[in-house]
């Protein structure tokens, strides 16, 4: 009777199946967060990856378990928050000025990537590659795109130019995140969507710290008020935080799924994967939202109605990538469209 409980408690850790395959809804997402997890459990995603660690395909469906951790990553960044927040306001500490900008602006992207992290039933891309594609990777795009805006300067963001803007940085971090797949030569959907979540979120977190500096310093220099200025940051970072959640992170998430989509059986990607129907048809997603992002068209901007709409929109489309992975692990779908 224990054993028998026991073996119902490990089976609640799994995301339910439909026609005969895993799948991963809302509710998974969340259904794991609140239970006590044993310290082994957060090891056992930390050391996914490596050579002793990575499931044989055989096993996948039934050794990967719904998502959690990204949530105490989440918190414990948070907290970190926090405390610099307390030193910096509360003991008039400056000193912990960049480090409150730092965490504020890695808090979520990073969440988001631990998320994406544990999403990856295959298991066989390591956390030390993960971050080597977040630091290295994130700044790279950030690169590859300063190098495109440089061949295509854009000036005040009306239409078309949130339309270059679109094309100029999710093109800037495809090629990063190309570069990626072709370097770990992975096979599955759920690789590409981490390879590219990890590099979006080494984008957005940069970029996010670079606003927060940026417009605090002008803040100060405009209005000469310090106080004024350290409200600007906080609301950057706390802004630009949440709406992290349906950036940078998973624009790069989708453009990583469709080069791997459009890689299908094939043992490497080529230069001739990125001009497919397949891949193009999903690339122009998240040109399409960033677009959308960026353009003038802003109804209701006092509930942030269109940031709120298009997180909604983005993350159907990465629930449905997902579960097209994991149906293609089942061996219910090959990695083509």
């Amino acid at each position: 009777m224990t054993l028998q409980k026991v073996q119902k408690k490990e089976t609640n850790h799994h995301p339910h199946e439909k026609n005969g395959s895993q799948h991963l809804g809302l509710g998974d997402i969340f259904a794991d967060v609140f239970k006590k997890h044993p310290k082994s459990d957060s090891e056992k995603v930390f050391i996914a990856g490596t050579t002793y660690t990575t499931p044989k395909e055989g096993d996948i469906a039934s050794s990967w378990t719904r998502p959690f951790l990204f949530s105490r990553v989440f918190f414990a960044l948070a907290i970190t928050y926090f405390l610099l927040l307390a030193c910096t306001y509360i003991f008039s500490n400056s000193n912990t000025i960049p480090g409150l900008m730092v965490i504020g602006s890695f808090t979520m992207p990073f969440s988001v990537l631990v998320l994406f992290f544990e999403i990856n039933a295959p298991r066989n891309i390591s956390f030390f590659d993960v971050l080597k594609m977040f630091f290295i990777g994130g700044v790279a795009a950030l690169v590859a795109t300063l190098i495109l805006y440089d061949l295509i300067p854009v000036g005040k963001l009306n239409y078309f130019n949130a339309f270059l803007v679109g094309v100029i940085e999710e093109t800037g971090k495809m090629v990063i995140v190309a570069l990626f797949i072709v370097a770990l030569k992975p096979k599955y959907i759920l690789n590409g969507l981490l390879i590219g979540a990890a590099v979006g979120a080494g984008f957005a977190s940069f970029e996010s710290l670079g606003y927060a500096f940026n417009y605090s310093l002008e803040a100060a220099a405009v209005f000469k008020n310090l106080h004024f200025a350290g409200d600007t940051m906080l609301s950057i970072i706390f802004s630009r935080g949440w709406q992290s959640i349906g950036g940078h992170v998973v624009w790069a998430a989708i453009s990583g799924a469709a080069l791997m989509i459009a890689k299908g059986s094939d043992s490497k990607l080529k230069m001739r994967h990125i001009f497919t129907g397949r891949f193009l048809s999903l690339f122009i997603i998240p040109i399409g939202l960033h677009f959308l992002w960026d353009c003038p068209w802003n109804p209701l901007p006092q509930i942030a109605f269109k940031q709120i709409l298009l997180i909604i929109v983005v993350w159907i489309v990465i629930f449905s990538l997902i579960n097209k992975g994991l149906r293609q692990i089942s061996g219910k779908e090959p990695a083509k469209a």
